[in-house]
Parts: structure tokens; sequence; C-alpha cells
């Protein structure tokens, strides 16, 4: 299924000169999102990870779809202030600024095989974020798994120290 005819660009979002991905029409399409999510299973089960973990708001929609059809537990990334217990707190860079993100202490254990869904990888500061945490609770991650990669933000070479899988490339 070719899935880029279901991710529209939008020009200037959310600032001027930033070309947003908007994958609401993936998402409003059944067909579309079944394939999506069938493939980001079949390379959780590739992975054998027990743990999916993902960052708000659009990796949720997939990830937790995906954790439920992989028989997974699922941990959440969120912004400040939205988790309600005691948190591991990490800054990052975006491609417009900075930002923090959280996960709560100890809903990852050193016995975890891990693998981070998301939606889009653009710069990779998030992402690269979010390793620094799971790594900080010491689970291993077996595998990334995006469902887009705007391989034109980024260095080639950023995650090469991990498995990873995009269903699409731009």
């Amino acid at each position: 299924m070719d899935l880029k005819k279901y991710i529209w660009d939008v020009e200037d979002f959310p600032i001027k000169g930033v070309t947003f991905k908007d994958i609401t029409p993936l998402l409003n399409d059944k067909d579309a999102f079944k394939y999506t999510i069938d493939k980001m299973v079949e390379y959780v089960k590739e992975k054998k990870a027990n743990v999916i973990v993902a960052p708000e708001a659009r990796g949720f929609l997939f990830a937790s779809a995906v954790a439920y059809a992989a028989n997974c537990r699922f941990v959440l990334v969120r912004k400040p202030g939205k988790l309600p217990r005691e948190v591991k707190d990490i800054e990052y860079e975006l491609e417009y600024g900075k930002e923090h993100i959280q996960m709560h202490i100890g809903d990852l254990k050193s016995t975890d095989n891990v693998v981070i869904v998301d939606d889009v990888l653009a710069t990779g500061g998030t992402m690269k974020a979010i390793v620094d945490l799971i790594e900080q609770e010491k689970a291993k991650i077996n595998g990334i798994v995006f469902l887009a990669d705007l391989s034109f933000l980024h260095d080639p070479e950023l995650f090469t120290n991990f498995d990873s899988k995009s269903l699409i490339t731009y």
C-alpha cells in the first residue's frame, strides 16, 4: 500500500517555513490505518519486544494500537506536568526550540525489551531524548519504528546503534 498518499503536506504549520506532515487522512482511512498498525506489529514481534514506548501525542495514536495487537505493555512519554507519579525528565531540542519530556520512574525494568513507536522522525531530538530516558532505566532498546522518516532533516547516521524501520521515507 502506498501510505504517502494518505499523508498530506501543510505549508507554514506550526510556524512559517515548516512543512507539516498531516497524518489525519491516514487515520481517517480504516484500511491505511490497519495496514500501518499491522506493519508496525510485525516489526515489534520480530524484535521480540515486551514493551512499547511512545511520545505524545501522535505517537500514542499508533503505539497504543500496536501495543494491544502485539500484546505488549505500553509506556508513555509525555510533556511536563502530565504524568502523576515521580518522573525522569530530560530536555531536548526540536526543529524550532527546546522542550522537555518525562517518563514515570519504574515503568521500565532492566529485563524489558523495548520498541519505540512514533509517527514521524524529523530532526531526531525527541527520539534521542526518549532513548536517553529508556537507557537511564536500564531497559534494552530492540528497535525503533516510525510511520515516516523525513530523512532530509537529520544525519543519516542518527540511529545506527539501533535497529530502526520506517514505513515511508521522504
